[in-house]
């Protein structure tokens, strides 16, 4: 199977490569996480302006028809970049609108998005009923969607009580507290979900390995620098070892993620869907902790120091590793399919 990218997904990823290198650096997105909000609001208008917030979602709400595929590129350059802005909370949030709002809730929500008036975020683990846990992006959406049971709710965030937090890879995340009584019910909720949640594990899958290949470019110009016994390191015979192995690890999950997006997008019925995306799942977890803890070890102590952007990118991988379920529970899924 041939896994490149058409000349439009490349020249999409190119773009946006290009964008972040210019605008979203490590010392413009430390800038960011030291601000109240946490996230920028001009960033977002340019993901907007470029056509990021409607890559996904149908032309006849202003965006592209779009498919996991085709965010696959755009993903992995956040990865590398390390974006904190909620553009996968929001996709989120779009997606089910999109399978399971009326046409009504499509019409007030779907063009916003796409235009990059209205951010969402989707609220789904929860401790008991009424209470969610973990919300990426809930802080800072206008809307949230809101699962309770077998159905889905669309709620104001004013409505909501939210516990506002980061969370440890630095993005904006809340627990909050919902009832039914103040939230808007949505027709549709029989396979919304599992698809949303599908569609989002193989974009962290591409988000992930944008995270691993700058944790391997960086791992590998340090090795090429870092001197010790008057030559660079990258001389000794064991950690060139080490850095091969790191690369086909990032290789590997990369063939992965690309199966799980294309799965995403074409899979002949759910089971072959979720087969994949899990199956990708399981060797990025797998992937993100090699890569993370080698690159980390090859760069010695600084290799955790808050100025050096590969502890972020450790922080990345680590969460990648667990969201939408780890390994131990992608596996387990796996088997029952």
């Amino acid at each position: 199977m041939n896994f490149d990218y058409n000349e439009e997904q490349q020249l999409l990823a190119d773009s946006v490569r290009r964008f972040l290198q210019k605008d979203y650096d490590f010392e413009a997105r430390r800038k960011i996480l030291a601000s109240p909000e946490g996230w920028s609001a001009r960033v977002w208008s340019q993901l907007a302006q470029m056509g990021l917030t409607g890559l996904p979602f149908s032309p006849d709400y202003g965006g592209f028809g779009g498919g996991a595929v085709d965010l696959m590129g755009v993903m992995e350059a956040f990865g590398e970049a390390l974006v904190v802005e909620p553009y996968l909370a929001t996709l989120m949030g779009a997606h089910l609108v999109a399978r399971a709002g009326s046409a009504e809730q499509k019409r007030a929500i779907l063009p916003a998005v796409v235009e990059g008036r209205m951010k969402l975020a989707f609220a789904h683990t929860e401790r008991k009923q009424g209470e969610k846990l973990g919300v990426v992006g809930a802080p800072i959406a206008d809307k949230l969607v809101v699962s309770s049971g077998s159905r889905l709710f669309l709620a104001d965030r004013a409505d909501l009580k939210m516990k506002p937090y980061r969370t440890m890879d630095n993005m904006v995340a809340a627990d909050l507290s919902f009832s039914r009584d103040r939230a808007e019910p949505m027709p549709g909720a029989d396979q919304a979900v599992a698809e949303t949640v599908d569609f989002a594990t193989a974009l962290v899958c591409a988000e992930a390995v944008g995270a691993m290949k700058f944790a391997c470019d960086t791992t590998l110009e340090y090795l090429k620098t870092r001197k010790q016994f008057g030559v660079p390191i990258g001389t000794f015979q064991a950690l060139q070892h080490r850095m091969v192995d790191m690369v086909i690890s990032y290789e590997q999950a990369r063939s992965m993620a690309c199966l799980a997006c294309a799965r995403v997008d074409s899979a002949a019925n759910a089971a072959e869907r979720s087969r994949a995306v899990s199956a990708a799942k399981i060797k990025i977890a797998d992937s993100a902790r090699h890569i993370g803890q080698e690159a980390v070890q090859l760069h010695g102590g600084m290799g955790m120091s808050e100025e050096l952007k590969l502890s972020h990118s450790f922080r990345r991988l680590t969460v990648a590793a667990q969201q939408f379920g780890d390994a131990d529970h992608h596996l387990a899924r796996f088997a029952s399919l």
